[in-house]
C-alpha cells in the first residue's frame, strides 16, 4: 500500500487509496473504529471521501491512535505549556515519514541534494520527539553537504555562512522558526540571491504574535527576498503542505484538505468557503489519515488552501502556524 500511495497520479487514484485506507482503519484502529460507531457511519455507507469521519485532533492527546500492531518504533510529541496536555503519535513504520516527506520536498522543490539545508530551531532542539526536528536532521542528512547543519545560539557563524554560500550561487534552504529569523535580522540585513528561507511558523511566547502578512513583510525585507516560503506539518501528520509565497499552501498528492462547518463538524464546505481545516494525510496509514484540526482556513478551487485562523478555545502548538 505504501507504494500504491506514494505513487498516486490523479483524483481517481487519491479516492481509490483514501477508500481502501478508511476501510483497513475502520478495521484495524479501535479508537477510530469506536468514533465511527458513534457516528453510525459504516465503509459500506461511504462512497466518497466527503463522507468519511474525521478524527478530532484533540484524541491525539488522550488515546494511543493506531491502526496497526506492529512495535512502536518512535513517539513523536507536540510542544506544550508545562503541565498541559501534550499530543502524541505513535510511528510504527518510519519508513512513511521518511518517504513521505522526502518525496514531498521532492515534489515541491527537486533534489535534497543540490540544497545545503540551514536549520534555526531553537525551541525544538530543547526537547525529545520533535517530528520537525526528526525531519530536518534527515535532510540535513540527505543533503550531503559538509555545510549543512543545525544551529542553536551562534547567529554570527550562521550569518556568515549564508551570506558566504549565497554569494557563491549555492541553493540554500534556511528553515527556522518565526522569532529566530526575526532575531538573525535584527543581528544582520542580508541581501540574499539564491536562499529560499521558510518559516515554520510559531512565536512561543517569545516574540508579539504578528500576522502573517506583517511578518513576512519583515522577513522578505530583512533577508532580501521577494517571497517567504511556509510549512505546514503538525506532529499528528506524517505530511507537509507547502508555501512559495502569499501563504497560500499547496499538498502532495497523497495528502488534501478540506474545510468543515464551523457549527456542524459532519458537513463539508464547498471550495471558496472558510471553515475548520480538515486533513486526510494518507501517510498516516498507520495511525489516523483522517483528521478534524483546530485550523480555519479556505480551500481554493484549484485545491490550494489558506489557513486563516484557529478556534478560540483551542490551545497554541509550536509545530503549527501562529495564530492570526
Amino acid at each position: 500500500m505504501e507504494d500504491t500511495i506514494f505513487n498516486i497520479q490523479n483524483t481517481e487514484e487519491f479516492t481509490q487509496a483514501a477508500l481502501h485506507v478508511f476501510k483497513h482503519q475502520f478495521t484495524n484502529n479501535k479508537v477510530y473504529r469506536s468514533f465511527c460507531d458513534l457516528l453510525y457511519i459504516h465503509p459500506s455507507d461511504v462512497k466518497t471521501i466527503e463522507q468519511i469521519p474525521f478524527l478530532p485532533i484533540q484524541f491525539f492527546k488522550t488515546k494511543e491512535i493506531l491502526s496497526s500492531t506492529d512495535k512502536i518504533k518512535e513517539t513523536f510529541s507536540s510542544s506544550g505549556t508545562t503541565g498541559s496536555t501534550t499530543s502524541k503519535h505513535h510511528v510504527t513504520d518510519l519508513s512513511w515519514y521518511e518517504t513521505s516527506y522526502l518525496k514531498g520536498f521532492d515534489y515541491f522543490y527537486g533534489n535534497i541534494q543540490e540544497y545545503v539545508v540551514l536549520a534555526l530551531l531553537p525551541n525544538y532542539l530543547d526537547r525529545k520527539g520533535s517530528s520537525l526536528v526528526y525531519m530536518v536532521d534527515d535532510l540535513i542528512k540527505k543533503s550531503k553537504q559538509s555545510e549543512s547543519g543545525f544551529y542553536l545560539n551562534n547567529l554570527d557563524e550562521l550569518a556568515k555562512k549564508l551570506i558566504e554560500l549565497d554569494k557563491k550561487g549555492q541553493k540554500i534552504l534556511l528553515i527556522g522558526v518565526s522569532f529566530a529569523l526575526l532575531d538573525l535580522i535584527e543581528q544582520q540585513k542580508f541581501n540574499l540571491k539564491n536562499t529560499i528561507i521558510m518559516e515554520t511558523g510559531g512565536m512561543k511566547g517569545r516574540r508579539k504574535e504578528l500576522i502573517r502578512n506583517e511578518l513576512h513583510q519583515i522577513l522578505g525585507e530583512g533577508f532580501g527576498v521577494q517571497k517567504i516560503h511556509s510549512e505546514y506539518g503538525m506532529t499528528e501528520l506524517l505530511s507537509q503542505g507547502y508555501s512559495k509565497g502569499n501563504g497560500v499552501f499547496n499538498c502532495p498528492p497523497w495528502m488534501k484538505i478540506l474545510t468543515r462547518d464551523t457549527e456542524d463538524a459532519l458537513t463539508i464546505l464547498p471550495k471558496e468557503k472558510s471553515g475548520g481545516i480538515n486533513v486526510i494525510d494518507l501517510a498516516n496509514y498507520n495511525s489516523c489519515s483522517f483528521i478534524a484540526t483546530q485550523d480555519l482556513g479556505k480551500v481554493y478551487t484549484n485545491n490550494s488552501f489558506e489557513v486563516i485562523g484557529r478556534f478560540d478555545n483551542s490551545d497554541i502548538r509550536g509545530c503549527n502556524l501562529m495564530v492570526l
